[in-house]
């Protein structure tokens, strides 16, 4: 997972633990590092550095080896079990696999957090293409704007939040493809929410297409996506613009109801 560089935004940040994770993110894209390294590249004094090394050596999230530092294995244990106590993740799970299963392609379950893309399952039918990118997009946190299940998300998120989002993050250009434009994001999220599916023409990357489609809890708040991904030259005419969005919808309200019927399932026991 890729863990976002955050500085203090508020009198109310603790500095300590804004330095700790400055740390463990500065690892994470050194893949690695000493502690004059760390200093050198943080510009911290090597003595704090060292300080907050120490600390996160003893609580097991960082290890120690050949006089470099590096994150631990806890990070995986803790991000498992995030993951599998997310309901979205408990009732989409099964529908992904069988989804893939049915269609031999690749299919994703994702949600959105701070704006940013999370990945929560993917599974990889035989015919799949990608394998590489998208198993290194599972270490990433992404963006939501050239993905068929980012606009999906996009599309039943409040204007306002659409706003924030893209202050935030901005529309970087990932093919010739990729909407970049404030207006036409909007159009297009407009007809997602008509048509109830989002699609992804080589807007992510060139070669290949995809179909997307929101999952909505009881109060129509969109709480994440499936989508299915194809290469281009498998994802024509009725196959892109009916049968799929069939398929993927059909999956979503799936989805949709197993949510329903975990929460009924907690309220009644």
């Amino acid at each position: 997972m890729r863990l976002q560089m955050t500085k203090p935004s508020s009198p109310r940040t603790m500095k300590t633990v804004a330095t700790s994770w400055e740390i463990i993110h500065t690892l994470e894209k050194l893949q690695g590092a000493g502690v004059t390294e760390l200093a050198n590249h943080l510009d911290m004094p090597k003595g704090t550095v060292y300080t907050h090394l120490a600390t996160l050596v003893e609580q097991k999230y960082v290890v120690k080896q050949d006089e470099k530092y590096h994150l631990g294995l806890h990070f995986l244990s803790l991000g498992e079990f995030v993951k599998r106590n997310n309901v979205l993740f408990k009732a989409g799970r099964s529908e992904v696999e069988r989804l893939a299963e049915e269609t031999d392609e690749y299919v994703h379950l994702v949600t959105e957090e701070h704006g940013e893309l999370i990945y929560l399952h993917e599974v990889r039918g035989q015919n799949a293409v990608g394998k590489e990118y998208f198993e290194k997009k599972l270490e990433q946190t992404g963006y939501l704007h050239s993905s068929a299940y980012g606009k999906a998300m996009l599309a039943y998120l409040p204007e306002a939040r659409v706003e924030e989002i893209i202050e935030k993050s901005g529309l970087p250009q990932r093919t010739e493809k990729t909407i970049t434009s404030r207006n036409k994001l909007f159009d297009e999220l407009e007809t997602i929410r008509e048509q109830g599916y989002a699609q992804n023409d080589e807007e992510e990357i060139f070669g290949t297409r995809a179909v997307g489609a929101p999952i909505l809890d009881e109060n129509e708040t969109v709480i994440g996506a499936i989508s299915l991904t194809k290469p281009t030259s498998r994802l024509q005419g009725d196959e892109f613009h009916e049968r799929v969005p069939a398929l993927v919808t059909s999956a979503a309200n799936v989805i949709e109801v197993n949510i329903q019927t975990m929460k009924n399932e907690q309220i009644n026991y």
